[in-house]
């Protein structure tokens, strides 16, 4: 399998030199050359989610990796459920929050930690990465401990929530964690400055663990296929499907999980005020205003990163951008959903509430509904006890860290700062 740049498509590699490399020249996204197609959905869907995801996975990678070094990846990342829960009738939940961050983003940090290891030449490599959220969570805890591989993950200071912050900047070890003077895209901004430094991204072996890594992106399609094998076949024929969306890696994903052949009808792109594709898909142009702190900080981007993905996948299928569905919300009537929610006897934070509600508004007859719900509740505790009066009990691993001394070291949002502190990481 041959991978792409969007941007300069003669740059042309395979899966290994996409992992490794994570961004293409010019800051392009890599994209598959070719998407393969599984006809026989039904059996498919059957089949357990590891061996299901080992064929998903195996037939976009190729035979650059054996099937049964697939196998043994997907087995070791994928150590825990994905499943739906009803809501009420037609309407159901994709709980992505039972990995050992409680949040969708295991599923991707730990597969692309599996893939790293596997193309990966012996030399030293720094992870880089900004998160707004939940990112820097899952990619801590998937390279924890690995030899060789020091990550530094940039991240909004007092911009996360304090859980989230616990969960990945007590660590230590290989694990740095930097608390950068500004918003989530500005951290995005210093990681790209830094991919455009050729010679700093040689002399760190640099690498990034955002959802720009075609690795992470590829491990999120198998989640969807799970969610449909859940439901019976008349449920899945009228598939829809609201994304809480904040730098559009989810979407994109089941994006392709559609494009491979899973019979969804369509898809919602849901966001907070952060709404600069609603907009665009609206008006026509792309217009990104400054982005703004919302309860839902883990969408509060307003340059998504993976929104070309999502173009160049319309582009290749002949969809038309207008069949996505849209909607933005705002703190309020996303905390109107949590408590509508939680009246339906369902715990929900505001990602996933803002997902219920765009989905509640456009859902028709006839039609099955499924939303996703990226984190766990109590990653939310401060937002969703104020919004529900409660005091939600802190599950193991949140306890265990919620207790831990902060190790993160504080940064003006300055490249030549962040170059000196990936060069002492390295060191």
């Amino acid at each position: 399998m041959k991978l792409y740049n969007i941007k300069e498509n003669e740059e042309q590699v395979s899966f290994g030199q996409a992992v490794r490399q994570g961004l293409g020249r010019n800051q392009g996204l890599f994209f598959p050359s070719e998407l393969p197609k599984f006809d026989d959905i039904d059996s498919l869907l059957a089949e357990d989610f590891v061996s299901r995801s080992t064929k998903i996975l195996s037939a976009l990678i190729g035979d650059e990796l054996a099937e049964e070094k697939v196998n043994s990846m997907v087995d070791a990342a994928f150590q825990f459920p994905a499943p739906i829960k009803k809501v009420k009738d037609g309407v159901y939940a994709l709980e992505l929050f039972h990995g050992p961050t409680l949040a969708f983003k295991d599923f991707g940090g730990r597969f692309m930690a599996q893939s790293l290891a596997a193309v990966s030449n012996g030399g030293k490599i720094t992870i880089l990465t900004a998160t707004s959220g939940d990112t820097g969570a899952a990619v801590a805890h998937a390279f924890y401990g690995m030899e060789d591989i020091n990550v530094v993950i940039l991240y909004p200071k007092g911009k996360i929530s304090p859980l989230q912050e616990k969960l990945f900047c007590t660590l230590g070890k290989n694990i740095h964690t930097v608390a950068i003077d500004g918003d989530f895209d500005a951290c995005q901004a210093l990681v790209k400055q830094a991919f455009d430094d050729a010679e700093l991204r040689e002399e760190i072996g640099l690498n990034s663990a955002n959802s720009i890594n075609i690795s992470r992106l590829m491990a999120q399609i198998c989640y969807y296929f799970e969610a449909a094998s859940q439901m019976s076949k008349a449920e899945r024929e009228n598939l829809v499907i609201s994304v809480p969306s904040g730098n559009f890696g989810n979407l994109t994903a089941g994006l392709l999980a559609k494009a491979l052949g899973l019979p969804i009808k369509r898809f919602i792109a849901a966001t907070n005020a952060n709404d600069t594709v609603p907009r665009y898909l609206e008006t026509g142009k792309w217009d990104p205003k400054p982005t703004v702190a919302t309860t839902s900080n883990a969408m509060d981007v307003s340059q998504p990163n993976n929104w070309p993905r999502i173009e160049e996948l319309c582009r290749v299928k002949e969809w038309g951008l207008e069949t996505l569905g849209k909607g933005a919300v705002t703190d309020a009537q996303s905390a109107e959903s949590v408590k509508a929610l939680y009246d339906q006897g369902y715990l929900c934070e505001p990602h996933g509430a803002i997902a219920y509600r765009v989905l509640e508004e456009q859902l028709q007859e006839g039609e099955t509904g499924l939303f996703l719900c990226t984190a766990h509740p109590a990653k939310f505790k401060e937002v969703v006890d104020e919004i529900l009066e409660s005091d939600i009990e802190l599950p193991a691993p949140l306890a265990k860290h919620a207790v831990m001394e902060l190790l993160s070291e504080d940064l003006d949002n300055d490249f030549d700062a962040l170059k000196v502190v990936l060069r002492r990481v390295q060191k």
